[in-house]
């Protein structure tokens, strides 16, 4: 189901809901491995957006959009069975999964630079995401058993809200010399001119 960890981590979201359609088991089996392959695709291109950008726009508003995908996730499921409308939705899940893929190991390394201390690191909060990843079915089962498929995305969907207000409050991680650095570098260092 949907969780408040990386979006690649929760690609079964909508395989529980496309298992829950009465339509067929056919059409589960087939829905389940469109939202799979959907989410992969655009998966490639937001990784390739994070690498182009994130020392120009920076890291927190990249982390913010992945963040923010979350919530929005969870409150679109519920809208709607159709299947064309959970592959859309599934769409946000490779977006989500692109960019927290490509990020977060840029943050782990701006945060650790010179430290030594960039896999144990790394490791650390890949761990995390996946205890994260594991709960989170669990978790959505229960709630699925007691109040239905809606009630579970839209409380995963609280969950990753309030995640995504936890991560409002985290520093930038990256911080590019100011244009003064700069230029006075450019001006201090030889040119390649010749005499």
């Amino acid at each position: 189901m949907l969780c408040a960890v990386p979006p690649g981590q929760c690609g079964h979201a909508s395989a529980g809901r496309a298992e829950a359609l009465p339509d067929s088991p056919a059409l589960a089996t087939t829905l389940t491995a469109a939202c799979i392959v959907a989410a992969q695709l655009v998966m490639v291109p937001a990784a390739m957006l994070v690498g182009a950008r994130a020392d120009a726009w920076g890291r927190k508003p990249l982390l913010l959009a992945a963040f923010l995908i979350l919530p929005i996730r969870g409150v679109l499921y519920p809208l709607s069975d159709a299947p064309a409308w959970l592959l859309g939705v599934q769409l946000l899940d490779g977006v989500g999964a692109g960019i927290f893929g490509a990020l977060l190991p840029v943050i782990i390394s701006d945060l650790t630079q010179g430290t030594g201390r960039f896999n144990v690191t790394l490791g650390a909060v890949s761990a995390v995401f996946g205890l994260g990843a594991a709960f989170s079915p669990g978790l959505a089962g229960v709630i699925v058993q007691f109040a239905g498929y809606d009630a579970a995305f839209l409380t995963l969907a609280g969950i990753a809200a309030i995640a995504f207000l936890v991560v409002m409050a985290v520093p930038e991680t990256h911080h590019p010399p100011s244009p003064r650095a700069v230029a006075t570098r450019s001006t201090t260092m030889p040119s390649d001119a010749g005499p």
